[in-house]
């Protein structure tokens, strides 16, 4: 049985997919499932509830490609995986409070940094950076 649920963020770069790989490593120490969380921010002006999870039928086209491969990569190593897709308007609040919520049971969250550099961070605040200072569970940003 699974006792311990690792969050990795998904957004389609190549880093997320890295932290995948590295959730991957961390679920096999610790007989773990993985959670795969992809934060859809295009519905912000009509979800009138925070972060609510999107029905599979909802999701669009990358999601469904994205979480597909992530399935496949994960199960590939005989781990448990569970895709959902949340619908918000800002990532690093809606990966957040979704991680936080008790329901959930986050263990610990993984997380690709996209490294947008130094002035973009600056003004728009990084989602990694975000969820690691918002996040109740342990982060694990990876580069």
């Amino acid at each position: 049985m699974n006792n311990k649920t690792i969050m990795v963020c998904l957004d389609g770069s190549k880093n997320s997919l890295r932290g995948l790989d590295k959730a991957i490593l961390f679920a096999k120490q610790s007989n773990a499932m993985i959670l795969g969380v992809h934060s859809d921010t295009s519905f912000s002006a009509f979800s009138a509830v925070r972060a609510p999870i999107l029905p599979e039928k909802k999701w669009k086209k990358e999601a469904k490609a994205l979480m597909n491969i992530a399935k496949k990569k994960v199960e590939k190593n005989e781990i448990k995986f569970e895709g959902i897709v949340i619908g918000g308007h800002s990532s690093g609040i809606d990966l957040t409070i979704f991680a936080n919520n008790p329901a959930n049971k986050i263990d610990q969250i993984v997380i690709g940094s996209r490294g947008m550099g130094f002035p973009k961070e600056l003004f728009f605040g990084s989602t990694s950076n975000f969820v690691l200072h918002k996040a109740k569970a342990p982060v694990t940003i990876v580069k």
